[in-house]
């Protein structure tokens, strides 16, 4: 059964030819007008940011969840948490408004999440303490097992509880392979929905190397699928 991708728009600067990715990339902030707004009714604004972005909110919030968590824990009072939060550190944006308000805003739902995770998880997982930065992959659940999970609950001809868990372990290994950075290209284009230009911010490169990863990365994962016989 092949994989059938989700069809939305399509931190680590550890791998070693990363730091060329960082070459002319241009400040993305906010438009000025926007701005002025967020400074005169930023509740009102805030909210409208949120129910504009909603959906690309809920996808990070359920690929990003630890499956340990997700039965008991609900995207959209994640999401919740992160609108008091955002709320809360308006000013801090204000004062350093070197990303777009949509970027500001996936940061504040990403570090929501993590404070989700320490308060079910405690100290289980290393990553739950940490602080999620632009650039930095400090979600509980990694990315690459985050990836297999998704890639796997796809497939049809994969019926057993088993069957998928086994497959899963096999498939996570394989994607962690893939360097950091490749990896999460794949996750922000793929599912969590981001254009080019807002995965290149996230990641902090530039644009082009952006646009260049995400193509290398996905053909890295479509022969990994193929060799484990998911392709088809």
């Amino acid at each position: 059964m092949a994989i059938r991708f989700l069809a939305y728009r399509p931190v680590f600067m550890t791998d070693s030819d990363a730091a060329a990715d960082l070459e002319e990339q241009p400040p993305l902030r906010e438009d000025p007008a926007l701005l002025e707004r967020l400074r005169n009714d930023g509740e009102q604004v805030l909210a409208e940011a949120f129910a504009v972005n909603r959906e690309r909110f809920w996808h990070l919030v359920t690929f990003r969840m630890d499956r340990r968590i997700a039965a008991r824990v609900d995207a959209d009072d994640v999401l919740q948490e992160a609108v008091v939060a955002a709320s809360k550190m308006l000013q801090h944006y204000l004062r350093d408004e070197n990303y777009t308000l949509f970027i500001w805003l996936r940061m504040i739902v990403a570090q929501t999440l993590v404070d989700v995770h320490r308060r079910h998880l405690g100290t289980e997982k290393r990553s739950v303490g940490r602080e999620v930065s632009i650039r930095g992959n400090q979600y509980p659940q990694t990315t690459s097992v985050s990836l297999a999970a998704h890639l796997v609950a796809s497939q049809t001809s994969v019926s057993k509880s088993v069957q998928r868990n086994e497959m899963g372990q096999s498939l996570a290994a394989a994607i962690e392979q893939m360097s950091p950075l490749d990896q999460e290209a794949i996750a922000l284009r793929h599912f969590e929905g981001l254009s080019n230009v807002e995965a290149a911010q996230v990641l902090g490169i530039s644009v082009t190397a952006a646009s260049n990863r995400y193509v290398r990365a996905l053909s890295r994962l479509k022969e990994i699928l193929e060799e484990l016989n998911l392709d088809g």
